[in-house]
């Protein structure tokens, strides 16, 4: 059978599952949860036993400490996935959830109902604990999952993979709901993402160049989670104090992460008061800062920022700081240089603060606020899949809501129409 025939058929069964899976009730999702924890707790050493076969793959081929770090499954991180599938148990099930209903002058009665999204295929790197996330999250809102992971981590997915599927058998899972791609070619991704009819949406996971590698090539519906180039804009009404400490937060406190700030912009009238304390920040929290000219003629330790500085996405201590005249400006330079995700303003003026969250097109805006705080758990919303950085269908952190649709359920008493 060639790739493409088992790609096929792999599209086939998760189409079966998916309408399977439909008609589960939320007390059985939760059971079957429960059991895809149990059975992971009991297999842990096989987990890592094959989790130790990618780490010596990955040393024998020179991996990065940092992505070795992240392929690792130790106790505590099966024990994390353990958790957030029990985590994703308690959570409220949205399918089925009433969004909306009215009744028409003939006497039908029209309702708007949540419902799974069919097949969704999940396309990441590096971290297997994702098999576990994912999967729990799109059984949760009954979805069928396809994955596909890094070859970097095949091993360690195949297994995890294996667990959830058979424990879940023993509580009613439908055989092929958890279906994972063990072929490590490249071309397998191309076919997943153009089985129009059989997926229904794929989600890339990774970096930059795995989600526009992607988009590239998908015939389905994908939602991109992209980079954070994520600004924070300090206005002339801001309390200065607190503006240190949201600045300070949103570079400092996990600077390797898509809701980290990259870039600062601070209104020309309190630059000179305000960028003094914070480079000393910046320089006690080992911040290394790259500013315009007026910038650097504040903070004269500051580097000159090249353009390229602005589109960054650094993902380090490194922070790109520019001053401007005014919110427009701000508003202007977010919007042209941004990424869509998360950006935010700290000012007391309460015109300046609605011109902002007007006009900024992006993903989550705040007022007054980190921007670390773009998180399904920090929202209240328990696990998410990712951060959408589109437009559609979900935008934002995207939790167990946003991995459903909608259906219009229409009940009558025997109207036909005239």
């Amino acid at each position: 059978m060639s790739l493409h025939e088992e790609m096929l058929a792999m599209g086939d069964r998760a189409v079966q599952a998916s309408y399977a899976l439909a008609g589960l009730t939320t007390r059985k999702k939760n059971a079957i949860l429960e059991a895809m924890a149990n059975e992971l707790d009991e297999r842990r050493s096989d987990i890592q036993a094959e989790n130790a076969k990618d780490m010596q793959a990955g040393r024998d081929a020179n991996l990065s400490a940092a992505l070795l770090d992240r392929l690792e499954l130790t106790d505590a991180r099966i024990d994390a996935m353990i958790k957030g599938l029990r985590d994703v148990a308690v959570l409220k099930d949205p399918v089925g959830t009433k969004i909306a209903r009215w009744m028409r002058p003939n006497g039908l009665e029209i309702l708007k109902v949540r419902v799974p999204i069919g097949v969704i295929a999940i396309i990441y790197e590096s971290r297997p604990n994702v098999t576990a996330d994912a999967t729990g999250l799109c059984f949760k809102t009954s979805n069928a999952v396809i994955l596909r992971g890094g070859r970097e981590a095949i091993h360690s997915n195949k297994v995890i993979a294996d667990i959830l599927q058979s424990g879940g058998e023993k509580k009613g899972l439908p055989p092929h709901s958890i279906q994972l791609v063990e072929t490590t070619d490249r071309d397998a991704v191309r076919e997943l993402v153009q089985m129009v009819g059989r997926v229904d949406l794929a989600i890339p996971r990774g970096g930059e160049s795995l989600i526009e590698a992607v988009t590239e090539m998908a015939r389905v519906p994908v939602i991109k989670h992209y980079k954070g180039v994520c600004h924070t804009y300090i206005d002339e009404s801001a309390e200065l104090d607190m503006a240190l400490a949201i600045a300070e937060n949103a570079k400092c406190q996990r600077p390797g992460v898509c809701n980290a700030m990259e870039t600062l912009l601070v209104h020309e009238k309190i630059a000179s008061a305000f960028l003094p304390r914070f480079a000393e920040q910046m320089k006690a929290g080992k911040v290394e800062l790259r500013g315009d000219d007026a910038t650097r003629a504040i903070v004269s330790d500051a580097k000159p920022a090249t353009e390229e500085d602005w589109h960054a996405e650094y993902l380090d201590l490194i922070l790109a700081v520019k001053i401007v005249p005014n919110v427009e400006d701000a508003i202007e330079h977010i919007n042209r240089y941004g990424s869509h995700h998360s950006d935010a303003i700290v000012a007391e003026s309460a015109a300046t603060q609605k011109a902002f969250t007007q006009k900024i097109d992006s993903a989550t805006v705040y007022i007054n606020a980190s921007t670390r705080f773009t998180d399904g758990a920090e929202f209240g919303m328990g696990a998410e899949i990712g951060i959408s950085t589109d437009k559609l269908h979900a935008r934002g952190p995207m939790g167990l809501e946003e991995l459903t649709t909608y259906k219009y359920v229409i009940l009558g008493e025997g109207q036909i129409r005239d």
